[in-house]
């Protein structure tokens, strides 16, 4: 199993970015993914996630900025993020919901500097 995240960058607070995750090896269809992120200094948490029929779960921190959408035919999964704050910088990862450690890959950075 690959999930390739990409779309990261730096970006002005108040600015936007899409990252995409892509997946292979696995039925991406049938399964729950999710956005997670780490910052600097912290642990890694859940920032959005979306079951195999589309209901949405966000974090309080990223709701009404964050949308989360996944394209089961092309086995992507994305996070459009509006409005970013100096503290959405993190390395941002997708994974499955609940996560299996075999699926961490390098995560893209997301830096929100003015």
């Amino acid at each position: 199993v690959q999930l390739q995240a990409s779309g990261g960058g730096l970006v002005q607070p108040g600015g936007s970015l899409r990252l995409s995750c892509a997946a292979s090896g696995l039925i991406f269809s049938i399964r729950s993914m999710a956005w997670y992120r780490q910052a600097p200094g912290k642990e890694r948490e859940l920032v959005a996630d979306i079951t195999s029929s589309g209901s949405t779960n966000y974090a309080d921190s990223v709701k009404d900025r964050f949308t989360i959408s996944r394209d089961n035919a092309a086995k992507m999964l994305y996070l459009q993020m509006n409005s970013l704050k100096f503290e959405d910088t993190a390395v941002y990862y997708c994974n499955t919901k609940p996560t299996r450690a075999q699926y961490w890959g390098q995560g893209t950075l997301v830096t929100v500097s003015s």
